[in-house]
């Protein structure tokens, strides 16, 4: 049986952050490992900055019905690189074919990366993900492929898997191809919104205007009473390529205010609702996570003022950046 015992070599000389956890080189599954792409998981355990790596017992031990090790390496909260075996792990199944990956066994044909997010109301931070693109091309580079050997779980799996959530795929792939033709990241790219931006926010008369917080962005900010009802506040943006941003968001906050705030961001999937409370950590930029927007001149984020909460809902600033 292969194995690959130049991954640790591989991903630091790439610049990845490792961690070796244990006696990776000996840890694997019986059977055959003659990889030929990567594929991408998420965990659905929900990680944090004070719980980077909740899953990564499972990685290594497996469950009660699968035994592990269950992936090459987890990517934790901030993107470094666990790695738990050089062989064979039970992170595939069986590989429907997509691509230039073939039909059969997952297990064999491919390296797997587990990255530590729930998926269902969290996605993979901007560490995970750049983390991730700079493993997979070195990997790929390693192994004689090109970006189209890597895939999602979902793409090959037989069993209806989700995995990774909130990705595009197809965005992920150009991103890898980048790397592996020298071009580093993507190009960096930056925008924020305030409510005074010309042309660029809009909001009805229920939204009036306030400088009551001297923790506000710019010369004022919106306000609103919570009402059954969306009634958005939204925020324009042309965004340069169909990628993945980081959508941060600033609002001044006071006791007073909405606990439950909804923010709207308009994905190429479709809509996504984040909640967050604007009684506090106010006066700074808050990220709301990292979401694949499509290309093109559109109200991108809003802010709603459909809450269970009582309170004002503010609408003040909000950040784009190509991650």
């Amino acid at each position: 049986m292969a194995t690959i015992p130049w991954l640790v070599d591989v991903l630091r000389a790439a610049g990845v952050q490792v961690v070796v956890e244990g006696d990776w080189l000996n840890r694997m599954r019986p059977g055959s490992f003659d990889p030929i792409g990567v594929l991408w998981h998420h965990t659905a355990a929900t990680s944090s900055a004070s719980n980077p790596h909740p899953a990564l017992g499972i990685c290594i031990n497996g469950r009660s019905d699968l035994p592990g090790p269950l992936c090459q390496a987890l990517v934790d909260y901030n993107g470094v690189f666990h790695v738990i075996s050089a062989g064979r792990c039970n992170h595939a199944g069986t590989s429907g074919g997509s691509g230039p990956i073939p039909a059969g066994d997952g297990n064999t044909l491919m390296i797997g990366w587990e990255i530590d997010y729930n998926g269902v109301n969290q996605e993979m931070t901007a560490a995970q993900y750049n983390a991730s693109l700079a493993a997979t091309a070195a990997v790929l580079t390693r192994l004689g492929r090109d970006s189209s050997y890597a895939r999602g779980h979902r793409e090959t799996s037989t069993s209806g898997k989700i995995d990774p959530s909130f990705i595009d795929l197809n965005v992920m792939r150009a991103d890898v191809a980048a790397r592996m033709s020298g071009g580093g990241n993507p190009p960096a790219w930056s925008s924020i919104v305030d409510n005074t931006t010309a042309g660029r926010f809009t909001a009805s008369a229920n939204w009036g205007v306030s400088t009551y917080s001297g923790q506000r962005y710019g010369a004022d900010y919106r306000y609103a009473e919570p009402v059954a009802a969306s009634d958005v506040a939204w925020y324009r943006f042309n965004v340069p390529a169909t990628a993945n941003y980081r959508v941060d968001a600033w609002w001044p906050a006071t006791s007073g205010y909405n606990g439950a705030t909804p923010y709207v961001v308009s994905t190429t999937t479709g809509n996504r609702t984040i909640i967050v409370d604007q009684r506090a950590t106010g006066g700074q930029w808050r990220s709301l996570g990292t979401f694949t927007l499509p290309a093109g001149d559109a109200n991108r984020v809003g802010v709603s003022r459909w809450s269970s909460a009582t309170g004002l809902i503010v609408a003040d600033a909000v950040r784009l950046t190509r991650v």
